[in-house]
């Protein structure tokens, strides 16, 4: 089991895969939240809506017993009906919701590339996660974008960036991120087996 600690967990946003989880998701949601990460994105993005809306509203109580941020992930219109104004999107989605996201205060987008961290940043959001830096089983077989990359997406905006991809707790690559001029790392496969 993975131990908390307060220093490094602050700097990193937990990203949610039930499928990885050994026991209840509510039960890893609330051991993730015990850790007090910067945030949690729930990026169950392979429910339909009713079904993610449903598992949205436990986590969100889950989250703010602990004062957990938590973006929630595609599904606009749930976080219209849950009046939740923090949503991470992938880009392409982005696009297509341009001037319809007046009412979150926070707004993630997914980005691979300078072009796209420019263009998220053109569109509202207020954050961005960028990857994939480091090797990982997520993405087998696809060389990863490395540190390189990450500076150069941080070097072009001016929001916070988050690097995503193969980051571990125990290791230096979350001060290896922030040297880079990162906000922090994403981390999921670790965070939901804590």
């Amino acid at each position: 089991m993975i131990m908390c600690t307060s220093d490094f967990y602050k700097n990193v946003i937990a990203v949610t895969n039930r499928s990885l989880c050994e026991r209840p998701f509510p039960e890893q949601i609330e051991r993730v939240c015990n850790c007090h990460p910067k945030a949690i994105i729930l990026r169950e993005k392979d429910l339909p809506e009713e079904e993610y809306l449903l598992l949205a509203e436990k986590i969100l109580n889950i989250c703010r017993e602990y004062d957990v941020p938590c973006m929630l992930h595609t599904y606009i219109n749930t976080a219209r009906k849950l009046e939740h104004p923090f949503i991470h999107l992938p880009l392409f989605l982005l696009k297509e919701y341009q001037g319809k996201l007046v009412n979150f205060r926070g707004i993630g987008c997914s980005v691979h590339s300078v072009e796209d961290a420019l263009e998220a940043q053109k569109l509202g959001a207020t954050y961005l996660t960028a990857g994939h830096i480091y090797t990982t089983n997520c993405k087998k077989g696809l060389p990863p974008r490395g540190l390189k990359f990450l500076w150069d997406v941080c070097d072009s905006v001016t929001i916070p960036v988050y690097a995503i991809g193969g980051i571990h707790p125990g290791t230096e690559q979350i001060s290896e991120v922030i040297a880079r001029g990162a906000a922090g790392g994403c981390i999921m496969s670790d965070m939901m087996k804590i």
